[in-house]
This record gives structure tokens, C-alpha cells and sequence, in this order.
């Protein structure tokens, strides 16, 4: 990404979305809105101040839900452009309230929040689609009980879980004891202040809490406080009751060792994607891989109708995730999960080695989703004139797989099709040849 950031033939327009696309192959003119970012891209020198000042959380989705960014933001932290833009539907100063601290802290002067939206038309030649993907959403099968179990999530999150920069900064925490934790500090925090408030009553009377709960006798002028002080005694004595239970709670949470991976969760299923991702089993290894390598107390088992490690060297790290890193791969499909004992997930399964219904408890379940197209997709393929096939990702010849049902208009990755990252980055350089054939063949023609 640096260097395409850096390239000097490439202007990259991020934080845009195209409205149109009129013309026709060498001679289009596309039309862009280019979102006001309410902060001077040319003087953000990406420090982050603002960020850290800004006092509006607001739930993160870069990392799946499972952390907080601020109203002023980046996407994540090697992002090209390196620089920072606000949440105009969080931001307290464009909502019409009070703050603007983000520009008090900005040395580099670049908060503006009297930025405007632009539009922009480009003369461009060619097209070249590459949307991405989206995961498939395994609440359509009621039987994983992905939204009703805590500790049952899907492999993108499991992802950021891994991840250094993730909301767990690389340690496997189940998402109900990080739940335990939240409440714990919540509770920590009310505890303090109720022992301020109490602070007061006992300075001023010069007696402690306990011995004013212990009724000793009370004063003319400690009567007119009596029933306040009472008040915030019992809530504080209820609070500390609280605390203990969640600090025990809490002294016993271990990282996740126990892990199951589900395979195929909306793919090859004639309800949804009747075809196979493609990089799901490879993808599932090198996270229970990577989290062997975290803890090497992890075990991990995938479950799956079979593994397709297809591609060089993949059966190989495939054979090393089961010698190495304590993978086991059952064949199976996994019929449902039940919530068992603190919180842990239960898989029910045939073993078809010994021709019997299992019931086995995982400390978390990992969902190995299918690749499903951009939600978005419908109004891309509008506003570009090309078609969609049966599935919902755009529609290619098949006598010239990157051509779309517009000439001029290619298509790369999974805006195609499920494919990996490495067939991805392949793809995308054949997209890119066909648009500069297609280019030169306009200039040619003029």
C-alpha cells in the first residue's frame, strides 16, 4: 500500500465513492464524491493526538465489534493515506453539541469542521472493479447459535483476536471473560467513586462508615445526613459485594486453549453458496497454527467435510499444523452447539472413525464463514451498467473471465469470485493489463 501511495503515475482518492459512470471504453467520465474528512488531509501528520483526546467512543468495526475507536479516526493504523478523518454521525461538534477538543490538541492545525463535500468528474479509459468481499452472516444457521453463545464467533474476528493491534492485542480471550472483565472495571469505578462520596460524610463527622453503619449514637447534626449516609453505605457495601465475586471471577480467566474450528459455515450448502470458498481450510490452519504459537498450550480441531489444501506447499503446511501446532482434522459436519458449563460452547457431532453422535466442550468455537459478495454489490453494478450473476457477484464472460457485461469495465479478486489472496493479487495484474490494452486500443482509434 506504501508504495502505490508513493507512485507517482497513481492518485489514490480514498474515503470516495463513484455516483456514475457515463461513456464508453478509452472515454469514460466518472463522477466521484469525495466525503469531507473534516480534517486537512495536506497538514495531518497522522500523530494520533486528536484521537486520544476525543472523548466519544464509538464501537469499532475494523475489529468486528470487540473494541471501541474514537469519533476522530483512522481505519486502521497502516492506512494509505496516513491520516485521520471524523465520525460526522458521532462527532459531538457536528452533531450540534458542545467539545472541539481534537482541535485544541491538533498542533498541525488540521481539524476542519467547516469541510465540505466535492465532487469530481475523471476522464478515465478503463475500469478495473475490486470491491472485496463480505463474510456470509451464520445467523442464518440457528444451529451454530453464533449471536447466542458468547464464545461462538467467526474466523474474521478470531483474526483480530490474533492480531497485535486487535482488541486483545494478540492474547486469546474469550469474549464472555473479556464481558467479566468490563463489568469488573465498571464496578471497580463505581466502588471508587461511592468511597469518595462516603469520604465526605466521614470527614465532616469524623467517624468511619462501619461505625455509623454499626449504629452508634447519632448527633443532632449527623441526624440531618443520617439517611443519606445510610443510603450510600448500603450501595457501597453493595458494590464491594459485587467486586468480590467478579474479582474472583476474574483471578480464575485463562486464555482459550481449547479450540474448535467449524468448516464450510454457508459454503458448499445448497441453501446458500452451493460452491467452495476456496481458502477457508488454508485460512483455519493458520490460525490454529498461529495460536499454538501464542500459547503453546492450544489444542485445535477442525471440523470438515475434508481439507482442500490446493496449491504449492499448502498440503505440506497442512501436515506440519497436525505434527506441529496440535491440530486435529475430524471429519465431520458439526449438527449443533449448546451452551455448557462457564459459558464453553458444546459441539454434537457424529465421529464417523467410530460411527457415534460426540458431545465435546470447547473453551471457543471459531466459524469458518463462506466468501459472500459486497453487500453493496446491486448499487455498484447499477451505477457502473454491468450485471450480477446468480450468487450476487459481478457477471463475466466466461470465453474472458476478467471482462464484464461493459467493455471497458474488469473485474479482479472477489469482486469475481472466492479466491485467496495470492490468486487475488495475480488476478488484479491481468485486470490491470486488459485496462491498459484497453487504452491503448482508444488511442489508437483517435
Amino acid at each position: 500500500m506504501l508504495d502505490v501511495g508513493r507512485h507517482p503515475n497513481i492518485e489514490l482518492m480514498a474515503y470516495c465513492e463513484l455516483e456514475s459512470l457515463a461513456g464508453e471504453a478509452g472515454d469514460f467520465k466518472a463522477k466521484i464524491l469525495k466525503k469531507a474528512r473534516y480534517v486537512d488531509a495536506d497538514k495531518c501528520t497522522g500523530c494520533g493526538a486528536c484521537a486520544e483526546a476525543c472523548p466519544t467512543p464509538v464501537l469499532d468495526l475494523y475489529n468486528e465489534g470487540h473494541a471501541h475507536r474514537k469519533a476522530v479516526y483512522s481505519w486502521f493504523a497502516q492506512g494509505i493515506p496516513s491520516t485521520h478523518a471524523i465520525d460526522p454521525d458521532h462527532c459531538r461538534v457536528l452533531t450540534g453539541k458542545k467539545c472541539g477538543i481534537c482541535a485544541k490538541k491538533c498542533q498541525a492545525g488540521a481539524i476542519d469542521f467547516d469541510q465540505k463535500d466535492q465532487r469530481v468528474e475523471l476522464n478515465v479509459g478503463a475500469v478495473v472493479v475490486a470491491t472485496g468481499y463480505d463474510i456470509f452472516d451464520p445467523d442464518k444457521l440457528p444451529e451454530y447459535r453464533y449471536k447466542a453463545l458468547d464464545n461462538v464467533i467467526t474466523a474474521m474476528e478470531f483474526e483480530r483476536f490474533l492480531s497485535a493491534s486487535g482488541p486483545t492485542e494478540g492474547h486469546i480471550y474469550r469474549p464472555s471473560d473479556r464481558r467479566i472483565k468490563a463489568q469488573k472495571a465498571a464496578v471497580l469505578k463505581k466502588h471508587a467513586k461511592s468511597a469518595k462520596g462516603l469520604a465526605r460524610f466521614e470527614k465532616k463527622y469524623g467517624m468511619d462508615s462501619q461505625a455509623f453503619v454499626q449504629g452508634l449514637e447519632v448527633s443532632h447534626d449527623l441526624a440531618k445526613d443520617k439517611d443519606k449516609w445510610a443510603a450510600k453505605a448500603k450501595n457501597h457495601g453493595r458494590l464491594a459485594e459485587q467486586l468480590k465475586i467478579l474479582e474472583e471471577k476474574v483471578s480464575k480467566i485463562t486464555t482459550a486453549k481449547k479450540l474448535a474450528f467449524i468448516q464450510c459455515v454457508g459454503s458448499r450448502d445448497l441453501r446458500f453458496y452451493p460452491f467452495c470458498s476456496g481458502y477457508c481450510c488454508m485460512h483455519s490452519i493458520k490460525e490454529a497454527i498461529i495460536a499454538h504459537e501464542h500459547d503453546n498450550d492450544t489444542r485445535s480441531v477442525i471440523f470438515g467435510m475434508d481439507i482442500r489444501a490446493v496449491g504449492k506447499g499448502f498440503e505440506e503446511y497442512k501436515v506440519r499444523g497436525g505434527k506441529g501446532s496440535e491440530i486435529t482434522y475430524k471429519r465431520s459436519r458439526v449438527a449443533e452447539i449448546t451452551k455448557g458449563d462457564n459459558q464453553s460452547p458444546v459441539l454434537i457431532y457424529e465421529d464417523t472413525t467410530v460411527q457415534k453422535v460426540v458431545k465435546q466442550e470447547f473453551d471457543l468455537v471459531i466459524l469458518a464463514t463462506a466468501c459472500a459478495p459486497v453487500k453493496n454489490a446491486p448499487e455498484v453494478a447499477k451505477i457502473l451498467g454491468i450485471d450480477l450473476d446468480p450468487y450476487g457477484f459481478f457477471k463475466t464472460d466466461p470465453a474472458n473471465p476478467l471482462d464484464t457485461t461493459r467493455e471497458g469495465v474488469f473485474v479482479c479478486g472477489c469482486a469475481h469470485s472466492p479466491m485467496d489472496i495470492p490468486e487475488s493479487v495475480a488476478q488484479a495484474s491481468s485486470a490491470a493489463a486488459r485496462a491498459v490494452q484497453t487504452v491503448i486500443k482508444a488511442q489508437k482509434a483517435s
